[in-house]
């Protein structure tokens, strides 16, 4: 018989992703409320970071819960060959909300999958093999979506083999043109694109996917235009544009989806996360008419055995109808130019580590620097151990006064629920004031 050893701490038995294996001194939660969550010993957090920015309504959201125990009390699965009524409706609400021509979706669960089949479906709509991504980007971890990531995390699975292509997108405060306003970053960016493509040839490329705002690695918003010159461009050389919006789609940046501030409807759009607020693991493809009137003739060649389950997707009619009701849209755009913007705009002039602070809606990022002048970050790429010092006593200081921070590399990102009171985003600003200053004592 096989002997198990004694354990303490059930947490030790789970492989988590992205750390080094053993254990952790971390929180155990066991339930939440609004814009908390709460451990084991019942303290409160403040969850400044809607966990990996997919709570959008927060925790326990009535309505969402309620979604889901109504449809599991009628029916807790399918397969997805059959029809659905909750699945369909899921399906019109989104459909409803997102840009011109995309008119139907494909299920998946969650939104690595939903990249995975949007370069698929680009691949065999032009039957070229290459897909453009930008070097600051993160659009999963499986096969496909590794090799597209452009930042660190694709290093260790890089075989240098899935037809990936990198471009530098704009970013105006680490500018690879240097470039001295929005209008020139933007220019110049789109220049450097269209050269990538015609040196790499656009007879061989199938698509391009972009985050309509870069979330994890960086939190960098475009310049006015720049989406409306990629559609352009990919118009213009038969090319997929396929938008990843699994972060910043629903709601999280002021508007239904990012591509919407730029007047922007791409072939494909990704989508995850703010859906139905991560309550069950749901994300999705919404198909161009184009893209979908090909399939009316030949069987798409893929599928997923949780395509589309209902209870996911009652969570999401759920989600989306209270976003709808309570003007969760509004409210996130209010949350920017009225709270975090400022509020972080003011936390930047008091902290010298602070050498940008950057955001739209309720998804911002404060990027930490040794010093201003020179932009050195304040830790260096993949930093561990003593070298990551800084951010490990940032994110202690929060933990210590009850708030759960997000930190990428050098940088701080800060995206509460949409739907955060005014009172609990002062407390969590005043609470990242206290911290930085755990960051300050790190510069020179």
């Amino acid at each position: 018989m096989k002997q198990r050893r004694l354990v303490m701490n059930l947490d030790e038995l789970v492989f988590h992703p992205w750390v080094v294996q053993g254990p952790r001194d971390v929180p155990t939660f066991v339930g939440g409320s609004g814009s908390y969550v709460i451990d084991a010993n019942g303290r409160r957090y403040l969850d400044f970071s809607s966990q990996l920015v997919f709570t959008n309504l927060g925790h326990q959201h009535p309505r969402i819960v309620a979604a889901i125990k109504e449809q599991a009390d009628r029916l807790c699965t399918l397969a997805p060959g059959h029809a659905s009524d909750v699945r369909g409706e899921a399906a019109r609400l989104i459909v409803e909300v997102a840009p011109e021509r995309l008119g139907h979706v494909l299920f998946t669960t969650g939104g690595t999958e939903a990249i995975e089949h949007a370069v698929r479906m680009a691949r065999l709509y032009t039957g070229r093999p290459k897909v453009l991504a930008a070097y600051r980007s993160y659009h999963g971890s499986t096969a496909a979506s590794i090799h597209l990531t452009g930042d660190p995390r694709r290093w260790a699975s890089d075989t240098g083999a899935a037809g990936a292509v990198h471009f530098f997108g704009p970013f105006l405060y680490r500018s690879a043109f240097g470039s001295r306003t929005p209008e020139e970053e933007c220019e110049r960016a789109l220049a450097h694109l269209e050269q990538v493509i015609l040196l790499e040839g656009p007879s061989t490329i199938a698509g391009l996917v972009l985050e309509s705002v870069i979330g994890s690695s960086g939190v960098i918003v475009p310049p006015a235009g720049y989406l409306r010159g990629v559609r352009e461009l990919c118009d213009r050389h038969g090319i997929v544009y396929i938008a990843d919006e699994v972060m910043v789609g629903f709601g999280r940046t002021g508007a239904w989806f990012g591509v919407d501030h730029d007047g922007v409807a791409p072939d494909l759009m990704a989508f995850a996360k703010g859906v139905n607020s991560g309550y069950v693991p749901l994300g999705g493809v919404l198909v161009g008419d184009a893209i979908y009137e090909m399939f009316t003739r030949r069987p798409y060649p893929a599928g997923l055995t949780y395509s589309g389950h209902p209870l996911a997707c009652a969570a999401a009619v759920g989600a989306i109808s209270a976003m709808h009701e309570e003007g969760t849209v509004a409210a996130a755009a209010r949350l920017g130019t009225d709270i975090l913007g400022p509020g972080l705009r003011e936390l930047a002039g008091k902290h010298e580590s602070v050498g940008n602070v950057r955001g739209i809606g309720g998804l911002w990022t404060v990027e930490l620097v040794r010093d201003r002048l020179t932009k050195d970050p304040l830790v260096p790429i993949g930093a561990t151990g003593a070298a990551n010092a800084p951010m490990v006593a940032f994110t202690k200081a929060c933990l210590d006064r009850g708030m759960l921070p997000l930190t990428m590399g050098n940088r701080v990102n800060v995206a509460p629920p949409l739907n955060v009171n005014d009172s609990d985003a002062a407390a969590g600003l005043a609470i990242l004031d206290e911290a930085l200053a755990a960051a300050d004592a790190f510069l020179d």
